[in-house]
């Protein structure tokens, strides 16, 4: 396998992490049904992302193979409820996880889930949480073999 790198993005590297989230939304889309699919809501989620995780001391950190992006991941400290324990009520959080569909099963992602726990633990914090589609089956396996536990169970209601 090349040799991965990891570093933070920069805003030149937009248009890339945009792709990325398109090819995303398109996965998505012929899973549950309710993604946009066109290249905009890509724009606009990049937007509303890059806000969400300048509040919340956030970044997005890219792997680079062969000279290319090849996968980003969206991190960020976050707090939970006042009703959460204090131990844990800090928390890391890997807000998006997207690897190139030409690179997935290459241990991309784990590589990216190694970072979040590092970076966790150097913020001084107990657990990382992430989210999944449940229809997204092959996520779901990978975060479970890096030792995630169902924690929260979101439901839906099409009225």
């Amino acid at each position: 396998m090349p040799s991965i790198t990891l570093r933070t993005a920069l805003p030149a590297d937009r248009g890339i992490v945009v792709e990325l989230i398109h090819q995303l939304n398109v996965f998505e889309a012929d899973l549950v049904g309710d993604r946009r699919r066109d290249y905009g809501a890509a724009e606009e989620y990049y937007d509303e992302l890059m806000q969400r995780l300048s509040r919340r001391n956030g970044r997005i950190v890219l792997a680079e193979a062969e000279g290319a992006v090849v996968a980003a991941m969206g991190f960020s400290l976050d707090q939970d409820a006042a009703y959460v324990t204090a131990d844990v009520r800090n928390h890391g959080t890997v807000t998006d996880l997207i690897v190139h569909r030409d690179w997935r099963g290459r241990g991309i992602g784990r590589m990216l889930l190694d970072e979040a726990e590092r970076l966790t633990k150097a913020a001084g914090l107990k657990r990382l949480v992430i989210g999944a589609l449940v229809a997204n089956e092959r996520a779901e396996r990978t975060y479970r073999a890096f030792g995630f536990e169902p924690y929260v169970s979101i439901l839906s209601k099409e009225l």
